[in-house]
């Protein structure tokens, strides 16, 4: 082996070992932030909370958090029960907003836990 062959191979175990190490600190950063509430989780929160207590009769809060099955009982009931079923609504509008970010995105959003 000649040393234009051995400096080629110093070369490639060196980019080989440059490119494992940024491999592994990518997935260490996709490990650590993949199941963490954003910003935007703070924004629905907002929203779902007042909307399930301006307008829980109708289950808007349902809809905007992807619930659709309960949004449409949730609408169904407060048509059946002349409004009277919007007290669901408003309790869940409540509790959406005494919960932490954090405790709202893994209930809601990762868990999917759909009545209160």
């Amino acid at each position: 082996m000649d040393t234009n062959d051995k400096n080629f191979e110093d070369q490639a175990k060196e980019t080989a070992k440059n490119l494992e190490q940024e491999a592994q600190k990518t997935a260490n950063e996709f490990k650590e932030g993949w199941n963490q509430a954003t910003n935007n989780t703070n924004n629905l929160k907002l929203v779902c909370g007042l909307l399930g207590i301006f307008l829980g009769t109708f289950g808007i809060h349902k809809f905007v958090l992807g619930y659709t099955k309960e949004g449409v009982i949730q609408l169904i009931a407060g048509i059946v029960t002349c409004g009277f079923a919007g007290i669901i609504g408003l309790i869940e509008g409540i509790i959406y907003l005494t919960k932490t970010d954090e405790e709202f995105y893994q209930t809601y959003q990762v868990g999917k836990k759909p009545w209160f």
